[in-house]
C-alpha cells in the first residue's frame, strides 16, 4: 500500500470517525445517558462522548465475566467512553490521551504512530459495553441490572453506605434512620429520672451523678434518690457508723446509730468521768494564769504583794461561779440519760409486744389460708385440674440433666373421701428405659376423713394430659391394687410411695400438640372410690408400670 492510500484510508477513517463522534452526541443527547464513577459510583461525563481527562475504564463486577475484547489494554478494565485507533485497537478514551501525552504519540500495543486526532469514537463497542449486565457494587445488594443503568441504581440502592452525620460511621442506607435512633453512641437520649438530655454514650456517666437516680444505701440497703442519700446517711440511717455524742470529750468509740442508745446506756459512768475530767482540766487553764501573776506579785514584795493577794483571791472566787454551773451542767445531763434510759426501756417493750402481735396475726392468717385451701380441696369431688405453671423452666432444668419432680396440692375424692395428690416427674436424657418421658404418680395423704374410711384405698383413676386446644387429651385409666403400699392409710403427710406411669408421655409428643399454651401445662385427675370391694369392668386400662 502506497503513503498516498495511508493518508487516505487515514483521511477517511478520521471523517468517518468524525460523522460517528457527531453520531454519537446526537444519540447521547437524545437518551438523556450521562452518569459519572468514582470507585463505587459513575460519573455523568463518562458514557456521553466527552470522557474526563485520565479517567479509567469501568471498575465493575459483569456477569458474566466482561469479554478480553472489551478491556482496555491499558487500565485493564471495561472501555469507558470507547475510541478506535486508524491500527484497530480500542483503548478508553481517557487511558490513550493520557498514554500520548506521558509515553509519546504511538499505539501502546504496536508501536504505529498514532495522534489525538487519528482517535474516533467507537460507539457501537459503547453501546454493545453498556448492554452488559453487571453486578450492584454495595455489598448485601444481590440486584443485576445494565451497565447504563448502574448509576440510577446506586443512587436508590438500600445497601449503599453512608456516614452516620451525627457518629460519622458508616452505615447502610436502608439502616440509616435505625442507627441514628437506636444504634448510634451520639443520639441524644433523655434521663428517665430527671429528663436531663445527653448523648448516650455519656450514659453511664450520667448515672453515675444524675440526682434523681435510684440509689441504695450501702449500710441498711434502703433505696432512695442520690439527693436524698447523704442526708439518710448523716441523720435517718439506723445502721450507718456514728461517733458517740461524747467523742468531744474523749470517747473514742463508734457503732451503729440504732446501737448509740445502748451505748449511752452502758458507758454512762465513763462518759461523766470524760466530762468531769474535761470541765477540770479547763478549770485549770482558766486559773493558770492567775496563779503565776500571784507567784510574780510575792517576788516583788513590799506593797506589790498585797495587790497580787487581791488579785489571786479574785480570781479564785471567779471561778467558783463557772464550776458550779458546770455541776449543774453535769447534774442536767445525767437527769437526761436516765429519762432517755426509761424511754428506751418503754420502746424496746412496746416493740417486743407489736412483734409478739405480729408474728400471732402471721400464724393466724397462714392458719386460715390452709384451712381455705383444705376446704378448696374438699369441693373437688374427685374431679382435680392442676395447673403446672413456668413448664418451659422445668424443661430446661430436664435438658441440663437436673431432676425434675413437682408435686401437686392435695384434693379429695369426696365429702367425706381420700385425700390424694399427684407427683410429676421429668425423666432425664440419661435415665435407662423412660428417657424424655414424663412420669405421673398418685399419693395417698393424710386427710380429716381418715377415720372414717376404710383402707386400703380402692377404686379406679383416670390421668390425662389436656390438650389445650380442643384437641384429643392423653388419657390412661388404672386400677388401684390394694396390696401394694401406696394404697395403704399414709404414716406421714404424704405416703412416700407412689403409683402410677413412668412412661406416662414422650416429651416429643407433647410438643408436637398444643398440651402446652401460655406456659403451663394441664393435669386432669378423676378418682372414683370403691366401697365395695367389686372391681368394674368398664375400662380397659394399660398395663400396669408397678408402684414407685
Amino acid at each position: 500500500m502506497s503513503c498516498y492510500e495511508v493518508e487516505k484510508d487515514g483521511a477517511e477513517g478520521a471523517c468517518c470517525g468524525a460523522e460517528l463522534s457527531g453520531c454519537a452526541a446526537a444519540m447521547e443527547k437524545d437518551s438523556g445517558l450521562s452518569f459519572t464513577e468514582s470507585e463505587h459510583t459513575l460519573t455523568s461525563s463518562s458514557l456521553a462522548g466527552g470522557a474526563q481527562p485520565d479517567l479509567q475504564g469501568y471498575d465493575v463486577d459483569f456477569d458474566p465475566p466482561l469479554e478480553s475484547k472489551y478491556e482496555c489494554p491499558i487500565c485493564l478494565m471495561a472501555l469507558r467512553a470507547a475510541v478506535q485507533t486508524p491500527c484497530g485497537h480500542r483503548f478508553c478514551r481517557g487511558c490513550i490521551e493520557k498514554s500520548i501525552r506521558d509515553a509519546g504519540q504511538k499505539c501502546p500495543v504496536d508501536n504505529e504512530v498514532l495522534t489525538m486526532e487519528q482517535l474516533f469514537p467507537d460507539n457501537f463497542a459503547k453501546r454493545e459495553i453498556l448492554s452488559l449486565t453487571v453486578c450492584c457494587p454495595n455489598t448485601g445488594c444481590g440486584h443485576k441490572m445494565e451497565l447504563r443503568n448502574l448509576e440510577n441504581h446506586v443512587g436508590q440502592c438500600q445497601f449503599a453506605t453512608l456516614p452516620c452525620p451525627l457518629c460519622q460511621v458508616s452505615v447502610w442506607k436502608n439502616m440509616l434512620d435505625e442507627h441514628k435512633a437506636h444504634e448510634c453512641s451520639r443520639r441524644t437520649v433523655s434521663c428517665p429520672d430527671c429528663m436531663q438530655t445527653f448523648y448516650f454514650e455519656e450514659n453511664q456517666v450520667h448515672e453515675q451523678m444524675c440526682p434523681l437516680a435510684n440509689v441504695v444505701c450501702e449500710y441498711c440497703s434502703m433505696e432512695m434518690i442520690r439527693d436524698q442519700l447523704a442526708s439518710h446517711c448523716d441523720t435517718d440511717c439506723l445502721k450507718a457508723p456514728v461517733a458517740c455524742t461524747f467523742s468531744f470529750f474523749g470517747c473514742q468509740e463508734r457503732m451503729q446509730r440504732n446501737d448509740l442508745a445502748q451505748h449511752m446506756q452502758e458507758f454512762t459512768q465513763m462518759h461523766m468521768r470524760n466530762l468531769a475530767e474535761f470541765l477540770r482540766s479547763r478549770s485549770l487553764l482558766e486559773a493558770g494564769p492567775a496563779a503565776a501573776g500571784a507567784g510574780l506579785a510575792a517576788a516583788v514584795g513590799g506593797a506589790g504583794s498585797a495587790a497580787a493577794a487581791a488579785a489571786s483571791c479574785g480570781a479564785s472566787c471567779g471561778c467558783r461561779p463557772e464550776m458550779q454551773h458546770m455541776r449543774e451542767t453535769v447534774q442536767q445531763l445525767e437527769a437526761r440519760l436516765v429519762r432517755q434510759d426509761h424511754q428506751l426501756r418503754e420502746l424496746r417493750i412496746h416493740s417486743e409486744t407489736q412483734a409478739a402481735q405480729l408474728g400471732e396475726l402471721r400464724r393466724q392468717t397462714r392458719a386460715l389460708e390452709d384451712a381455705a385451701r383444705e376446704l378448696e380441696a374438699q369441693q373437688c369431688q374427685g374431679v382435680f385440674v392442676w395447673r403446672v405453671e413456668g413448664f418451659s423452666t422445668h424443661l430446661r432444668s430436664q435438658e441440663a440433666g437436673q431432676p425434675v419432680v413437682i408435686h401437686s396440692p392435695g384434693f379429695y375424692t369426696g365429702r367425706p373421701g381420700y385425700k390424694l395428690c399427684l407427683r410429676l416427674h421429668l425423666q432425664t436424657p440419661t435415665a435407662p428405659r423412660c428417657s424424655n418421658y414424663i412420669s405421673l404418680f398418685v399419693h395417698t395423704m393424710q386427710g380429716e376423713f381418715d377415720s372414717q374410711l376404710s383402707w386400703p384405698f380402692q377404686g379406679t383413676i383416670r390421668l390425662a394430659i389436656l390438650d389445650q386446644a380442643d384437641g384429643q387429651p392423653h388419657v390412661e385409666v388404672m386400677e388401684t391394687k390394694p396390696d401394694l403400699l401406696a394404697f395403704q392409710r399414709p404414716t406421714s403427710p404424704r405416703n412416700p410411695k407412689g403409683f402410677g406411669y413412668v412412661t406416662f408421655l414422650h416429651l416429643q409428643a407433647l410438643q408436637q400438640g398444643h398440651f402446652v399454651r401460655d406456659d403451663t401445662l394441664l393435669v386432669r385427675c378423676e378418682v372414683t372410690p370403691r366401697f365395695d370391694g367389686q372391681r368394674r369392668d368398664s375400662f380397659q386400662p394399660r398395663g400396669s408400670e408397678g408402684s414407685l
